[in-house]
This record gives C-alpha cells, structure tokens and sequence, in this order.
C-alpha cells in the first residue's frame, strides 16, 4: 500500500513538472515580438557618433537626434517579408529640419531576423530567445578577404538579462532583451603609451516595440611612429527618445 502511495505521488509530481515546462515554452518570447514591424512606425533616437579626429590625435563625439521610418515593404530575392528603413537626422534640440542620412533594411524570416546596414547583412535575433541561445550573427559578412570588416569575424551572440528592465532616454521600459554581440579588447585597460584594440557590441530589445539601445565602438590606438587612432575607427550609440 506505502509503494502504491509513493507511486501515485510521483506520478502526479511528474505531470506537475511536465505542465511547467510546457507552459515556459510557451510563453518564451519570439524574436518577432523583439522586433514587431510595420510600415508607417518611426523611431525617434538620440544618437551619439564616434569619429576619429583630425590627424588621429583623438576621437571625437557628435550629438543628433535620428529619426528612423519604416517606408515601405517588399519580398526579397527568397520572397521572404522585407522593410525599407529610411533615418533622418537633425541636431539634438531639433532646431533644423531632418536630413536624409541613410537607408536600412529588415528581414523577417520565420526563425530569425536580419538587418542590413551599408550592405552588410546581420543577423540580429534568433528564436529561441534563451540566455542559452547563441550564434553567428555576422556570417553573411565576408570578414576574411575583405580586411575592412575583418573585425566583424566570428562574434558570437548571446542573449542576457531577459524580460529585464532597461533605461534609455525615453525612461525605463520593461520585459526588454539585451544582445550582447562582442566585447573584445588588446588588454584590459586602456594606457595611451601602449598599442590598444577594442570592438564592443550591444543591443536591447523591448517586446512590444523594438530596438530601444545600442552602443558600438570599435577603434585601434597605436603608438609607432608616433601615436594616433587609425581612419576607420568609429563608434554609434543610439538611444531610444520616442515611438510610434
């Protein structure tokens, strides 16, 4: 009778655990939810950008506000739904009119979703979305003959801090997602006498609406002949100010 008991117990312990898996998998969230596009919706972002300053001798801010919309839809060559993102931009108390600036694109596929930016294509998001979840999200980019994009090789990206909270301009949104994309230097800290390299890459998803922040810089220092950030060092961070 005590074993009968004792099986009827795990049996129900079972289907308990059984239940809470299933319901976890089901409310995982999606990287089209990441990432809910249409036409017709703008973001509006305060945008820092990283330059390197004449001659090399530093690098140097410059503060827009950037506006991006979503303009129109297509299929691509995979016939797959594709959207055409034009970004405008202005200075930071939008004083002047908005200046074309550059055009983007997305691609929706049934298990990821790709952006393509300067003609390079990346992968952005990836189902599932799981702090176990990694990938190769720069391996549409040619980073091996192609010395330009040769610091693009191999990121792995990996998601963290799901459904946390995340604070931009706009002011703290919920249940967002941070990609952490790469975070590599030369050495651990920075010291203007020695040779230094860093690239760091990070997004943050909001469910619901989109790209709320991303910080990129990448720059190499060097110090022979003589000291100075070499030309094609930059840096984008972009922050969330407004939507809809």
């Amino acid at each position: 009778m005590k074993f009968f008991r004792y099986l009827c117990l795990m049996l129900v312990a079972v289907q308990i655990t059984s239940c809470s898996k299933h319901t976890e998998t089901l409310n995982l969230t999606t990287a089209k939810e990441l990432y809910p596009i249409k036409v017709g919706k703008t973001f509006t972002y305060r945008l820092d950008s990283t330059v390197v300053a004449t001659f090399g001798t530093a690098l140097q801010k410059t503060y827009y506000l950037a506006k991006d919309s979503v303009e129109s839809s297509f299929l691509d060559n995979q016939g797959r739904q594709s959207y055409r993102i034009y970004r405008y931009i202005t200075d930071t108390l939008a004083s002047k009119p908005y200046q074309y600036a550059a055009t983007y694109f997305a691609v929706i596929d049934n298990n990821k979703i790709e952006y393509v930016d300067d003609n390079l294509r990346f992968i952005t998001l990836v189902n599932p979305v799981s702090s176990a979840t990694t990938w190769k999200g720069n391996s549409y980019i040619n980073t091996t003959t192609n010395i330009t994009n040769y610091f693009l090789n191999n990121w792995q990206y990996q998601y963290q801090d799901i459904d946390a909270a995340y604070t931009v301009k706009k002011g703290s949104i919920n249940n967002t997602v941070t990609v952490l994309q790469q975070d590599e230097s030369s050495s651990p800290t920075f010291n203007p006498n020695f040779y230094y390299n860093k690239t760091y890459s990070v997004e943050v998803y909001a469910k619901g609406i989109g790209l709320i922040y991303k910080d990129f810089l990448h720059y190499t220092y060097q110090v022979t002949p003589s000291k100075f950030y070499e030309t094609g060092s930059y840096g984008i961070r972009l922050s969330l100010v407004d939507y809809k």
